[in-house]
């Protein structure tokens, strides 16, 4: 069987690439000798072993134009990587660079100085490698046209002004240390809202100290204390401290503490000067803290309308004034005095009985003091200031220690982890006299390992009051 010439399976002109007609043996447009075209190779491909292609032996194949001399292809490369010449043979010059539309102009560098980059993740980090500056050409703003708004300065993130600073004087935020807190009590740049003032309070008066905290459990702090040093008419030194627990069920807990024990603390400072009996004067104290109480029920009739079911504001209050040789205690509700002498083989005491349901059982028999205390009700008080008290009954004491000591004055925040006058006195610090608010702060300490389930408030007055620090608190 004849076959069919190699030129005729040839579709075009090698030469000028005019299309052929079967049979053609030149071509019709440029007369090219189609029977010099070499013949097409057996379609007969080689077979890959491991990937390589092997190369038949007896064939010389010529080097590649385009290789490294081993027979190895050379390196493909973009036509804007190789160097051009001009029609007089120079090397023509490096075109520029060309920014990505997107990107930042990144600024010119100085003539003589390596320009360096900007991470726009990280502002004003330098960039670990040094980049090309631009050319100027492509950097310099356009002419302004006559009769046309210039264009809006495109926005850079490093040209957003930092937040400034606050002031010295102004509180600054406790969570990202850099925001300005407002009136609010909340921070402007992360609007965390901060502490409040009464969340811990520490106050040193002279001889004795008082510490007040928010607890682990409460959103806020309903205790409050006052504590002073004065002078009876003879010279003697005085010591005062009061401390107030707010009713967390009656409206306004914390306003009602910080008034009854204000009002309960400048009573007893400006009575003893003027010669009043201690004991009469606690009691007269505890009359204006139940009075300041009071006023705190009068609000305006749109309040009451607002909020009908709120009962009125309600607190509890103790305290204890510390002479040379008296002490005297006074309390209406739970709070509660301690006396721990220094010698710590004599025993400790209380000096206050709860105005408390589980005081009541006791008082009548019905249960002892561990059955009472267990029960649910036991801290439902029965005596508090407030304008809905059933029957003020401000309860006084008076003591002659024949020996020295510390006076705990506390709310039950405390001795809820220290309840009997051992436990106290096994908790209260060995120095507690000489060094007040630390131990007081030890005492504080003491409630929040035990759980901090309530604010704790403690004032520590040593016993008898010493001369030094007597004075106007």
């Amino acid at each position: 069987m004849s076959q069919m010439p190699q030129q005729a399976a040839v579709s075009k002109c090698p030469s000028c690439e005019e299309p052929l007609e079967p049979g053609d043996r030149f071509c019709g447009a440029c007369g090219y000798d189609l029977s010099v075209v070499p013949a097409r190779p057996e379609d007969s491909p080689p077979l890959a072993i491991h990937g390589v292609v092997p190369a038949p032996d007896d064939v010389d194949w010529p080097v590649a134009r385009d290789s490294d001399g081993h027979g190895h292809p050379a390196p493909v490369h973009a036509a804007a990587e190789l160097p051009g010449t001009d029609s007089g043979g120079s090397p023509l010059p490096p075109p520029p660079p060309a920014a990505p539309p997107s990107a930042p102009a990144v600024p010119v560098a100085p003539a003589g100085a390596p320009a360096t980059g900007v991470r726009f993740d990280r502002p004003g980090e330098p960039e670990e490698y040094p980049l090309q500056a631009p050319d100027p050409r492509l950097t310099a703003e356009p002419a302004p046209v006559p009769g046309q708004a210039p264009a809006p300065e495109p926005a850079a993130a490093s040209r957003q002004p930092a937040p400034a600073a606050p002031d010295a004087a102004e509180k600054v935020c406790v969570a990202c240390r850099a925001g300005r807190v407002d009136d609010d009590g909340y921070c402007e740049n992360c609007g965390h809202a901060q502490p409040r003032e009464r969340d811990h309070m520490e106050q040193e008066s002279g001889p004795i100290a008082a510490v007040s905290d928010r607890g682990l459990r409460h959103h806020r702090n309903e205790d409050a204390f006052s504590v002073g040093c004065t002078a009876l008419p003879d010279g003697a030194p005085a010591s005062v401290a009061i401390v107030c627990d707010g009713v967390s069920s009656a409206t306004r807990p914390d306003d009602a503490s910080l008034a009854a024990s204000r009002a309960a603390g400048e009573t007893l400072l400006g009575a003893l000067p003027r010669g009043t009996h201690p004991q009469q004067a606690m009691h007269d104290a505890i009359l204006a803290a139940s009075q300041a109480v009071n006023a705190l029920a009068d609000e305006p009739a749109t309040a009451r309308e607002q909020a009908p079911h709120q009962n009125a504001p309600a607190c509890t209050l103790v305290g204890a004034v510390v002479t040379a040789g008296l002490l005297v205690v006074g309390w209406v509700g739970d709070s509660r005095v301690y006396w721990v002498p220094a010698d710590r083989t004599t025993p400790p005491a209380r000096l206050t009985e709860d105005d408390s349901w589980a005081a009541q059982m006791v008082a009548a028999g019905l249960m002892n003091e561990a059955e009472a205390y267990a029960d649910e009700r036991a801290h439902a008080i029965t005596g508090w200031l407030g304008a809905d008290a059933y029957e003020l009954e401000p309860h006084t004491a008076s003591f002659k220690p024949d020996r020295p000591g510390v006076v705990v004055v506390c709310t039950d925040g405390l001795w809820n982890y220290a309840e009997s006058a051992e436990e106290m006195a096994e908790a209260v610090p060995l120095d507690a006299a000489a060094r007040p608010l630390h131990g007081a702060r030890v005492l504080v300490g003491h409630a929040l390992d035990g759980g901090g389930h309530d604010n704790v408030t403690v004032a520590l007055l040593p016993f008898p009051a010493p001369s030094q620090g007597a004075g106007s608190a």
